[in-house]
């Protein structure tokens, strides 16, 4: 037998050292997060605030948040579930849906520490790159936040740079560049940007010419595209461009997040306490068993003797 060098030898395992959980997890990527959040002694307990996008299957969540030595302090949050209250009830983790987020997470942002009015954003969404920053005169400087993408891959046009966008328009001084905006190409030592594409990403037409490619086979446009359909004829628009103009437009008049309704709390009622019958504060009933006394089990056996011997 040829020789085999052991290297996982009792020294090896003696200096493992498992990763942290949420590394296991694959949540955190813990090496570029120190860098995100170090920062000089001297700076005193400043917070050092982050533009958190995080996409799932569902959803597009958006957060500005600090570091302490406690754990992170969220200071703003928007979700693309909120979307559905502008006009937008599908489609809520495509590119135009991360834009709309990014941008009601900037506004409420602005709104909250009272910088909406002296930082209004981008005038006008083109996809032209846009960095408030260039606004900045003197008075109040505009609020700063860097990008942590996570453990996402920061490919050209990911959904990530559609919540960057958004930020970045709503008023947030984000530094980035257009690197990774779709348009952006690299054709050898070329480098060019359309921002004609990033806006046709941004306000969803992609998904407006494949609703019209579809139209061929209605069946397959009916399952994929009726709820479209539906939230197009609801906000009483006739294009998805149209749509995500006006939501662009609701979300600067009022970003404000709604306030929460108050639920009442109804206490069960037992309409018999002896059947055990419950009646639940919305009218339905069910049997919830309870324990017999002495007296009602031996009730209970005489009653079926009784009725088995009839």
């Amino acid at each position: 037998m040829a020789f085999v060098k052991v290297y996982k030898t009792n020294a090896y395992y003696k200096r493992f050292q498992t990763a942290f959980r949420r590394r296991r997890e694959g949540k955190t990527d813990y090496y570029a997060r120190k860098r995100l959040i170090i920062q000089d002694k001297n700076k005193y307990n400043t917070p050092k605030y982050r533009f958190v996008p995080r996409i799932t299957n569902t959803r597009v969540i958006c957060q500005v948040i600090y570091a302490t030595i406690k754990g992170d302090r969220v200071l703003t949050s928007a979700d693309s579930t909120e979307l559905k209250r502008f006009g937008v009830t599908t489609g809520l983790t495509n590119y135009a849906a991360c834009y709309a987020t990014g941008l009601l997470c900037a506004r409420r942002l602005l709104k909250q520490t009272g910088l909406d009015t002296l930082y209004q954003g981008a005038k006008k969404v083109d996809g032209e790159d846009y960095d408030v920053i260039n606004d900045y005169k003197e008075g109040r400087k505009p609020f700063k936040a860097v990008l942590d993408v996570g453990l996402v891959r920061t490919t050209t046009g990911n959904r990530v740079f559609g919540c960057l966008k958004g930020a970045c328009d709503g008023g947030l001084h984000i530094p980035h560049s257009n690197k990774r905006y779709p348009g952006f190409k690299v054709e050898g030592d070329k480098e060019t940007y359309k921002a004609q594409k990033h806006r046709e990403r941004i306000f969803g037409i992609h998904v407006q010419e494949y609703m019209k490619k579809l139209k061929s086979d209605p069946e397959a446009y009916k399952r994929q595209f009726s709820q479209w359909d539906a939230a197009l004829s609801k906000a009483g628009v006739d294009s998805i461009e149209k749509l995500y103009a006006k939501v662009h437009e609701a979300i600067r008049k009022d970003p404000s997040r709604p306030p929460k309704k108050e639920k009442k709390v109804v206490p069960v009622k037992y309409e018999d306490k002896k059947k055990t019958i419950i009646v639940t504060p919305s009218g339905k009933k069910y049997r919830r068993d309870r324990k017999l006394t002495n007296e009602e089990r031996k009730k209970r056996v005489l009653q079926k003797i009784a009725k088995a011997t009839k």
